[in-house]
């Protein structure tokens, strides 16, 4: 601001003009309120307190006394946001330790922190300018409150709280994601405006040197622009084109979705960064080299109610932070890395799937049953279900009404539903290899080879194989490998007795992750929509509980 020289003629002249509004309010019948306004004098670049300013008998305080706050903003006399900034820290830090002193469990106090104390946040950080590099400060010191409540060592890296892409995610926000989003929306608002003074006025926001607001909207824009010319890259098997549907364009988006389309294209290029990061980490990135392994969402409605213990083991389980003695020795709390049991070295791989005194407990083949009568309790359950609805095929047809503005299910979804294996026959015999040994039936072909689950229909000359395995996640692709090579001739076999026969090896990580190879079997034998997940969730649940049980008797002979 330049200098201000306040003479005796603007003296006069200011008082003239607030006496010219008093006059005016009592015309109007109105009070002009003083305490509403704030006055600032500066006199060769300093502040000057010597003029007082009164309306009706009233003085206005003055901007040093009483910051004004105007649009959510406060402005005090230095005309600057460091009091402000200082205040946001504060506000933070005070927010922690209220959630810290209740008397709450853990989960609860970080549901707190994602829909109370964050939300909060963001006001300040869109209108302050407030640098990256407290941000960074701010969301470290939340990040140890996360873990604290969580119940993980502070070892673990922020990637595992904040990542929306790795293969366990938690329902928690970073804060300087929502920093950048906010940022890039403020700019957005600003570039757009229908006021043209405003947008070609090229407003920069302030954020430090660090990162640009401007500039990341401007590369946002750029790729959003490149990714239509390229169009839908093929992945997988899926043909030219597949994806497509569903899919915003920019060049025939409006500007509301623009702006939803750079905010998110933001939150993308922040998880890239915390990608390339986890690449780079040896152990706790150990899930970035994990091949056909489905992702799995911590929802809110697991991480209240499931109990903390198992919570904490499978954070400490993914991310290679238990107690094992390998990591004693990495930590320098032991000299020894060896297994109490067998002597080898007692790494997190070693003791859930490669421990031989645990393979001679029998500890690695109860897992293994555990997670098996899941998934033929599952196909039992779709192969009753099928028996019923071709009874009531075979009977009286109704009329399925529906209400007024509800839409019914078309003829295609019906056909969809009732796609798969299980519903081209009614006269499925389903056999696990649970309790004793499993024997396959002799009239299909002689064989000393049992998969763990048969199901077969003679009426079709059908038979189903599915192998179960719950590996090492590292080792789910070779895992595969080798049980399709294992039954590889039992399958051609049966082919040439005449069954048509499909064979299903499948995994599930021991720390419960569900291989995509059993997601494809389910699909394939007729479990699909909300039921194929609920039987994935169930058995993500049982590998959890019995691989925790596991861990707890990694040293003892029982």
């Amino acid at each position: 601001m330049d200098d201000l020289t306040v003479t005796t003629e603007s003296v006069i002249s200011a008082r003239y003009v607030l006496r010219s509004l008093s006059k005016a309010a009592s015309w109007a019948r109105m009070k002009f309120k003083a305490k509403k306004c704030r006055k600032l004098v500066m006199r060769r670049g300093k502040i000057c307190d010597k003029l007082q300013l009164e309306v009706q008998g009233e003085r206005i305080p003055a901007i040093a006394e009483q910051p004004i706050k105007s649009l959510g903003k406060k402005f005090d006399v230095t005309l600057s946001d460091k009091k402000n900034i200082e205040e946001f820290k504060q506000q933070i830090r005070d927010g922690l330790e209220a959630i810290e002193n209740s008397e709450l469990p853990g989960r609860y106090k970080v549901w707190c922190y994602q829909y109370g104390l964050l939300p909060r946040a963001v006001w300040p950080m869109t209108m302050y300018d407030i640098p990256l590099t407290v941000v960074e400060e701010v969301e470290r010191r939340v990040s140890r409150h996360l873990r604290k409540w969580l119940g993980v060592p502070p070892g673990l890296t922020s990637i595992g709280l904040y990542s929306k892409t790795a293969k366990l995610q938690l329902p928690l926000t970073s804060m300087e994601e929502e920093y950048k989003v906010t940022k890039a929306r403020a700019q957005l608002m600003l570039q757009e405006s229908r006021d043209e003074l405003v947008s070609q006025a090229g407003i920069r926001l302030r954020s430090g040197k660090k990162w640009a607001a401007a500039e990341a909207v401007a590369s946002a824009t750029s790729r959003l622009k490149h990714r239509d010319i390229v169009g839908v890259v093929a992945q997988g098997r899926r043909g030219f084109g597949a994806g497509r549907e569903g899919t915003q364009r920019w060049g025939t988006a409006s500007p509301r979705e623009r702006r939803e389309l750079i905010q998110k294209e933001v939150r993308q290029q922040e998880e890239e960064v915390r990608r390339s990061r986890a690449v780079s980490q040896g152990v706790q990135g150990a899930w970035t080299r994990w091949e056909g392994v489905r992702e799995r969402k911590v929802m809110w409605n697991e991480l209240m109610y499931s109990e903390p213990l198992k919570i904490r083991f499978l954070l400490k389980s993914v991310y290679d932070l238990l107690p094992t003695a390998a990591n004693l020795k990495r930590w320098r709390k032991k000299d020894e890395d060896k297994c109490e049991l067998c002597g080898k070295t007692g790494n997190l791989s070693h003791v859930l799937t490669s421990c031989p005194v645990a393979l001679g407990k029998g500890r690695y083949t109860w897992r293994h049953n555990q997670v098996l009568k899941v998934i033929a309790s599952a196909v039992e359950e779709q192969i009753t279900e099928n028996k019923v609805k071709g009874k009531q095929r075979k009977g009286l047809q109704f009329i399925s009404f529906v209400k007024e503005g509800w839409r019914g299910k078309s003829k295609e979804k019906k056909e969809r539903e009732q796609i798969g294996i299980i519903a081209s026959a009614s006269d499925w015999s389903l056999h696990a290899d649970l309790g004793k040994q499993l024997a396959f039936p002799a009239d299909i072909i002689d064989t000393n080879l049992g998969p763990d689950l048969i199901l077969f229909s003679r009426k079709t000359t059908q038979v189903v194989l599915l192998e179960l395995t719950v590996p090492w996640e590292d080792r789910m692709e070779e895992a595969n490998e080798r049980k399709r090579m294992k039954y590889q001739e039992l399958v051609s076999r049966c082919r040439e007795k005449g069954w048509k026969t499909w064979y299903f090896p499948v995994e599930v990580g021991c720390r419960g992750f569900i291989g995509q190879t059993l997601w494809k079997a389910l699909g394939q034998l007729g479990l699909a929509g909300k039921k194929r997940r609920e039987v994935t969730k169930r058995v993500t649940k049982t590998t959890v509980d019995a691989s925790l049980w596991v861990w707890t008797l990694r040293n003892t002979t029982q």
